[in-house]
């Protein structure tokens, strides 16, 4: 799934995104794109479900295009 978060900006952002997708599930396979704002994720979970991690670390997040 791709995911656009407006507010990551830098590797701090990047870094606290992957820590809080792990957290959820620490299977899960996170590549991200800080020119584009976007976070791919391979998982098991529900869309919702990292969209909910991302959140609990402060970013909001929604499908990408």
């Amino acid at each position: 799934m791709k995911l656009h978060v407006p507010k990551m900006s830098c590797g701090h952002c990047t870094s606290a995104i992957e820590k809080g997708v792990k957290a959820a599930d620490p299977s899960a396979t996170i590549s991200t794109e800080l020119e584009n704002r976007t976070v791919e994720v391979e998982t098991q979970l529900t869309e919702a479900a990292i969209i909910t991690a991302i959140s609990q670390v402060g970013y909001d997040a929604q499908p990408a295009n």
